[in-house]
């Protein structure tokens, strides 16, 4: 179930009100490190060999998310989603070139989809030393869930444009697979196109369980969990950054193949009163819900 062009997503960048706050909160609560920095921007990495999971830039008074990165496959794959973007009716904002305004480099495109979301897929970048599983620390992202006034269309857009395809479809949610990880991207059913959330990897449960007491101490409260999701089978904790921006520390992310048959709404429903497979945590709290629908795309020129 791999996409033949998109090997992972490898980062997202977000305008952020309080570039200073924000390193504070992602470095000595959310763990994690400096890769690098510039005078308008900070640039955060995990423990794996992703040169940065975040990019946060000096922003206006509301966070915004500026674009989400994939990593393609090869530098043929990386022409073959230039060619597919339009058919599938996309923008190419900018062709196929050296990405020497970010650190971690490579060659890239960046796109927009039919509804104003920035996607940039990059091959060759920087990779960093994998410094292997790290107590407590995110090791990279896991995934990015989207918001859609129209599922039906985005998912489209991902299959046509990057080659994704569909792990399972909820009533809520449709889970869009690029490789072993059951879901990469995600589209979630809604009457907007906001950022829904970002999922960050940690080690192990126990790692996904501390966070969510380490989270609490600093005044960031679970907002949803812990719990098991279904699709996916990973360990959950939601959270809210400083800046209303809906983060996940997740574990245990199922691995897929070509034999994984793809499920749908009525395979995926949950007793009376349960909102995942343990039954333990209550349902997401309105606060957020609400900041799911908040951040949106920084709008393209």
């Amino acid at each position: 179930m791999s996409s033949p062009w998109i090997e992972a997503v490898r980062s997202v960048a977000l305008n952020v009100p309080d570039l200073a706050q924000a390193e504070t909160f992602y470095t000595q609560v959310w763990r994690l490190d400096v890769a690098h920095r510039s005078d308008n921007a900070i640039y955060l990495r995990g423990s794996g060999s992703d040169h940065h999971l975040l990019a946060l830039y000096a922003g206006g008074e509301v966070p915004q998310i500026r674009q989400v990165t994939l990593r393609a496959r090869s530098i043929e794959a990386l022409h073959a989603v230039a060619e597919a973007v339009p058919r599938a009716g996309g923008t190419v904002l900018s062709p196929i070139g050296p990405l020497t305004k970010n650190p971690a480099g490579g060659t890239g495109l960046t796109l927009l989809d039919p509804h104003g979301r920035v996607f940039q897929v990059v091959h060759g970048d920087t990779r960093g030393e994998d410094l292997g599983p790290q107590r407590d620390k995110p090791v990279r992202l896991t995934h990015v869930v989207l918001n859609s006034h129209a599922v039906d269309d985005t998912q489209a857009f991902l299959t046509q444009a990057f080659g994704f395809t569909l792990a399972d479809r909820t009533m809520a949610i449709a889970f869009m697979n690029c490789n072993r990880d059951h879901h990469t991207l995600a589209v979630g059913v809604a009457d907007n196109d906001a950022l829904n959330h970002i999922a960050f990897l940690m080690p192990d449960s126990e790692s996904v369980m501390r966070g969510g007491g380490r989270m609490k101490d600093a005044g960031h409260p679970i907002q949803w969990g812990p719990g098991r999701h279904g699709p996916g089978d990973n360990l959950f904790n939601y959270f809210i950054d400083p800046f209303g921006i809906v983060i996940e520390y997740t574990a245990e992310v199922e691995q897929v193949d070509e034999t994984y048959q793809p499920r749908g709404p009525a395979d995926w429903k949950w007793p009376p009163g349960r909102v995942d497979q343990w039954g333990i945590s209550a349902p997401p709290t309105a606060t957020l819900k609400e900041a799911q629908r908040r951040v949106f795309f920084v709008p393209s020129p």
